[in-house]
């Protein structure tokens, strides 16, 4: 079954300063007005399960206004573990806690994996490029640590390149060191990020024919090597290193690494027509929720247990199939927490066995 959260309380963290709540091991719905609290309780137990939140708040954002401190506390309880972490929080930073030891962010992440489904997820189909490949890295963070140790450390490499690049006299030497590490790490990177697409991809299309049936859904993976699909990790390497030389003037005019897999986007269709331009609303929203709905499933192949689910407002954007859609993650044994102002979003029979926690009553 894998690890479930069981309670999680807060001390000066935002505004949920004394509150404290369970959880049940399949629904939890968080109800309430606008700003009442729901959504930092969210983002307080993503945070506490993966070591980052979609916010990407400062520490100092954290605190209750007009305190020093704040403290966030997540308990976690299955299959024989006992897990107790901490989030304390001041202006100067962030100190993660398991069962009493300071630990990094990094090795909280991936001990239970959770998956965030927000109304800033509903441009993922025709937001940006970063937005795509973020939702995957972060992913793949989580999956599996050496996924994300590869991301971190490509990232620093391109960062320290585009700095040599920006500077009025460059050094060819080092920048060709720095090609060769860029390049060795972004064909790694590259093979991983693959390798996880490919479980993606397939349980995408099987997630997105369930919510709309007769419709037909497909997505690629678009590098800015070009066709690199069948090539080895070697001649990966290859290929970004000719890239990377074939385009020297650009990237010095630009001061940026012009290629590599921090320039990769993702591709869906419908139809085999674009969803970014062409579908209507309700078929960028199919693929947002296939896309989770698959992320869940991959999380079981892998790993052989369900994450933990957090669905903050997006009942109310979405219709009643779509609706039911989410909900069955319940009947699939996924605990979930869910945010909403409104209860008439779940039938009788959901309720009765969830647990609801009001926060226009305390």
């Amino acid at each position: 079954m894998g690890l479930r959260v069981t309670h999680a309380s807060f001390e000066h963290y935002r505004n949920l300063d004394g509150r404290s709540m369970d959880f049940s091991e399949r629904l939890t719905v968080l109800v309430g007005h606008n700003a009442v609290g729901k959504t930092n309780v969210v983002e307080a137990l993503q945070l506490l399960t993966c070591g980052r939140s979609f916010r990407r708040p400062g520490a100092g954002d954290l605190v209750e206004a007009g305190s020093e401190r704040g403290r966030a506390s997540l308990a976690e309880r299955g299959d024989g573990r006992i897990v107790d972490l901490e989030l304390l929080v001041d202006a100067e930073g962030r100190t993660f806690r398991r069962n009493g030891k300071n630990v990094r962010p990094s090795t909280i992440a991936g001990e239970l994996v959770s998956i965030l489904f927000c109304p800033d997820d509903l441009a993922f189909a025709k937001g940006s490029p970063r937005g795509r490949r973020s939702e995957m890295d972060d992913f793949g963070r989580q999956v599996n640590k050496p996924y994300g140790r590869l991301v971190s450390s490509y990232e620093k490499a391109v960062e320290q390149r585009n700095r040599l690049l920006r500077e009025p006299y460059v050094d060819e030497n080092l920048l060709a060191a720095w090609d060769e590490s860029v390049a060795a790490g972004g064909a790694r990177l590259l093979g991983h990020r693959r390798a996880l697409f490919g479980r993606l991809r397939a349980a995408w299309q099987t997630a997105y024919r369930a919510i709309a049936p007769g419709e037909e859904p497909d997505v690629t993976y678009h590098s800015s090597l070009g066709d690199d699909g069948c090539l080895s990790q070697d001649d990966l390497q290859a290929r970004f290193l000719d890239e990377l030389r074939a385009r020297r003037d650009e990237e010095r005019r630009r001061g940026m690494t012009v290629v590599g897999p921090h320039r990769d986007d993702l591709l869906f269709t419908v139809n085999g027509r674009d969803a970014r331009t062409f579908c209507s609303q309700g078929q960028q929203r199919s693929v947002v929720l296939a896309w989770k709905m698959a992320e869940v499933e991959v999380v079981e192949q892998v790993r052989a247990e369900r994450p933990l689910l957090l669905l903050d407002d997006v009942m109310s954007e979405l219709d009643e199939g779509r609706r039911a859609a989410v909900a069955s993650f319940v009947d699939r044994g996924v605990q979930m927490v869910v945010t909403t102002t409104n209860l008439g979003y779940f039938s009788h029979d959901a309720l009765a066995d969830a647990e609801v926690v009001s926060f226009d009553e305390r």
